[in-house]
């Protein structure tokens, strides 16, 4: 398994070290072209307006979401999130583009500026009950993004409580209606909608590899469930394809 990781801008680098620590090999995608070699994709975090303009220089956007379209895993971090999210708020003046395809409504640095970032234990049972490990997760948000609603075909995975009365971030740059607060106590912070993962949060910048072994069984299954409908598929003579190659053992989850 070889998985993609967008490398305009970011932390790109961590992520191919956190896959590198579980035994799969992480490639840096800057071309469309390259996206024809690997069987997943990470959009990293980092500056997402930075990483909008870069990928529209490289023309990368069709490619992207032809990736997406085509039900190829793909995992949005921070930025990643923003970038995979139908719709966002709280944009830079005359936004950003989009590569679409999660139905949810992002809050673009719903947090707060650089030196409002924090660090915070969130609850993650799924994840815990897939991949073992302490039933929180220690969530690194750096100028982090937060998820305000989601379609119904999103599944919530993490959620973290925010004061109702919460302030939101303002400037000269970034203008933020008081209409896009929400009033509950809580907001968004991992989701899973088909072959999209996103997180507001940073798992690459923690020891803890737990959301890399999700994502990557999340690959497999993925894989498998394509293999599958092809082996299915009757051939002339009345005979059918192989199946597929049995799966090979899951890799180490949580130290």
């Amino acid at each position: 398994m070889t998985v993609g990781v967008l490398a305009l801008q970011g932390s790109f680098n961590e992520h191919i070290a956190a896959l590198r620590r579980l035994g799969v090999q992480g490639v840096e995608i800057r071309k469309a072209e390259q996206l024809l070699t690997v069987s997943s994709l990470i959009i990293p975090g980092g500056e997402s307006t930075t990483m909008a303009k870069l990928a529209e220089y490289h023309n990368l956007f069709p490619a992207l979401r032809e990736f997406v379209k085509m039900g190829k895993p793909v995992w949005g971090t921070c930025a990643g999130l923003i970038f995979l999210a139908d719709r966002a708020v709280g944009q830079k003046e005359g936004g950003q583009e989009l590569v679409g395809g999660l139905d949810c409504t992002v809050h673009r640095n719903f947090f707060g500026s650089q030196i409002q970032s924090f660090e915070a234990d969130i609850s993650v049972p799924q994840l815990t009950s897939q991949e073992g490990g302490p039933e929180t997760y220690r969530g690194v948000f750096i100028r982090a993004p937060a998820v305000l609603d989601v379609g119904p075909d999103v599944e919530v995975l993490a959620d973290y409580p925010v004061p109702s009365n919460k302030v939101l971030y303002s400037s000269s740059t970034v203008q933020i209606q008081e209409e896009d607060a929400l009033p509950e106590t809580k907001v968004i912070v991992a989701v899973k909608q088909g072959n999209l993962l996103a997180t507001a949060f940073h798992p690459e910048l923690t020891a803890d590899t737990r959301w890399h072994s999700y994502f990557i069984k999340m690959t497999k299954e993925i894989e498998q469930g394509a293999s599958s409908s092809s082996s299915n598929t009757i051939v002339s003579g009345g005979e059918t394809s192989a199946g597929p190659e049995p799966a090979k053992p899951d890799l180490p989850i949580f130290q």
